[in-house]
């Protein structure tokens, strides 16, 4: 039978992982997961761009991080031992989105989002994972999306690179699992706290783009469901709190309302023409 640590008291502390290295914890999940490990009295060090300057994040220590540059991800790590130590569990959430048409996306763009969202969370494993096989153990949660699952119009960019974290997640899991290292992709739907700083369009989306109309409509939906109808990213954190009290980790975890979860279910099993119109129909209402 699988132990539960859900009602931690300071006989049994032990046994669960105590120290978190969480990134993107300035704003959106990464925000709002780092408040739930620390409300639920998990160590954590939390790693932003943004951080060193005024921003903070209460109950976390809150150092500078940019994990698209190596010597920030270095200077991260150094501070973040002489904190907490060994990390018990890295959470790779940093990440951007620049909305455009996959035709438009310049290369510049597109590479953007692949060092933030890729690149960037295989940079911070890479740093990680000697620290965590010589203790024996670990954990790391990648967040994905339900974007890593599917498609929908004018997120390709944030769509491709979510993919890839998909498939390196399942090698890494893999590679990983004779070292006492668990890991598992957390794949949520869209939330409420999504930040316009970390969701731009891209520069090919003008007036004279033949895609502009169908964009312009499709954004749209996906910024009023968001706002208005999107999951409570306080209740996200809570279950990526909850789930590291467990003695084991899922591989996956999607978090999001029916609807969205439902979406997942159907790509998989209607033809493809099928689930193309109902998406299509339901972003671009012409």
């Amino acid at each position: 039978m699988k132990k539960d640590f859900s009602n931690i008291n300071d006989s049994n502390k032990n046994e669960w992982p105590k120290t978190v290295w969480i990134t993107g914890a300035s704003s959106g999940l990464g925000l709002h997961t780092a408040q739930a490990l620390a409300a639920n009295g998990f160590t954590v060090v939390a790693g932003a761009r943004s951080f060193g300057k005024e921003k903070t994040v209460s109950g976390c220590r809150c150092l500078p991080l940019d994990v698209t540059d190596a010597a920030s991800i270095s200077g991260f790590s150094d501070q973040a031992m002489k904190i907490a130590g060994t990390p018990d569990v890295l959470i790779n959430c940093a990440g951007i989105v620049i909305l455009g048409a996959c035709e438009s996306y310049e290369l510049d763009e597109l590479r953007e989002v692949m060092e933030t969202n890729f690149y960037g969370m295989a940079s911070m494993i890479s740093k990680v994972l000697p620290l965590m096989r010589e203790q024996g153990r670990g954990r790391i949660i990648n967040f994905s999306s339900i974007n890593g699952l599917l498609g929908i119009p004018f997120e390709g960019a944030y769509t491709a690179s979510k993919h890839a974290i998909e498939g390196y997640s399942e090698c890494l899991a893999l590679e990983t699992k004779p070292f006492g290292i668990e890991v598992m992709l957390v794949e949520p739907g869209g939330h409420r706290s999504s930040s316009k700083a970390y969701r731009r369009y891209s520069v090919g989306m003008t007036d004279d783009s033949p895609y502009k109309k169908a964009f312009d409509l499709g954004t749209a939906s996906i910024v009023e469901y968001n706002s208005v109808n999107g999951s409570n990213p306080d209740e996200l954190g809570q279950k990526i709190a909850d789930v590291l009290k467990k003695e084991h980790l899922p591989r996956r975890m999607i978090i999001g309302k029916p609807k969205q979860r439902l979406s997942v279910i159907m790509h998989s099993i209607l033809p493809s023409d099928v689930f193309d119109r109902i998406i299509s129909n339901y972003y671009i209402k012409q």
